[in-house]
């Protein structure tokens, strides 16, 4: 985390980068600024959130404004009220799937398999603002959830997308919803295979796909991860695929 940009506890950061999403055409650095005036000092930490209000808010973003009373501004009082919960912390009890014990060599013919994520145990994420990724050991047989890895702490990063690639550097595949042209070089260059799946889904399905594309014709570039030999990597490789953009 860059603390020259933002000198916040990480526990604080993650929670100023969701609030700062829950209300729209607010900026991080806008947001960093009002809790930084009002709290007093340069350094927050969580404890310091706590003494947040919606009025607070509600005056900050006004006077930005020219507003008077803080009741016309454009962000709308129930997504600041939201914002002060996530500040608070009062919305950290989402139910997340448990992780499962890995050991190297647990999983013969498994590769490593990371879902951008914004909710639940499901692939419903964008590549440069998912909240998290989940992190899965995959074979034809089995898959395990091996990590769940928060992705807020990207925002104060000086390379947003550099960030997001390391930390998931371990995984040979990702699965998206969207990603751009250079984040998906990005992660490509990090050697990275970018899936997009418009559609999304739950972890479950888009894993059986994969599961399924690993046992009955996977294309070049996962055999290649699953180490066949090159000369036999196309012979029973029959399907399309479509990645990156």
């Amino acid at each position: 985390m860059d603390q020259r940009a933002a000198p916040v506890s990480r526990e604080a950061a993650l929670r100023i980068a969701l609030a700062a999403r829950a209300m729209p055409g607010i900026a991080l650095p806008q947001l960093i600024d009002v809790l930084q005036n009002r709290i007093g000092k340069a350094e927050i930490d969580a404890d310091d959130l706590r003494t947040l209000t919606v009025t607070d808010l509600k005056t900050a973003f006004a006077s930005a404004d020219g507003e008077e009373d803080g009741e016309d501004i454009a962000i709308g009082l129930e997504a600041m009220k939201l914002a002060v919960r996530i500040l608070w912390g009062d919305t950290e009890g989402e139910v997340l799937p448990p992780v499962q014990t890995y050991v190297e060599g647990d999983m013969p013919g498994s590769v490593r398999v990371a879902l951008a994520s914004d909710s639940g145990e499901a692939l419903n994420g964008h590549f440069g603002s998912c909240v998290r990724y989940l992190v899965y050991q995959v074979s034809p047989a089995e898959t395990r959830l091996v990590g769940i890895r928060d992705a807020l702490e990207a925002d104060f990063a000086p390379d947003k997308n550099g960030f997001r690639v390391q930390l998931i550097a371990d995984c040979h595949v990702l699965y998206v919803v969207s990603i751009g042209g250079p984040a998906a070089a990005k992660v490509i260059k990090g050697g990275i295979y970018p899936m997009k799946r418009l559609e999304g889904g739950p972890a479950d399905e888009v894993l059986g796909q994969f599961q399924q594309m690993m046992i009955q014709s996977p294309p070049p570039w996962l055999a290649k991860i699953l180490g066949v030999a090159e000369g036999q990597r196309l012979k029973n490789y029959h399907a399309a695929t479509a990645v990156e953009d």
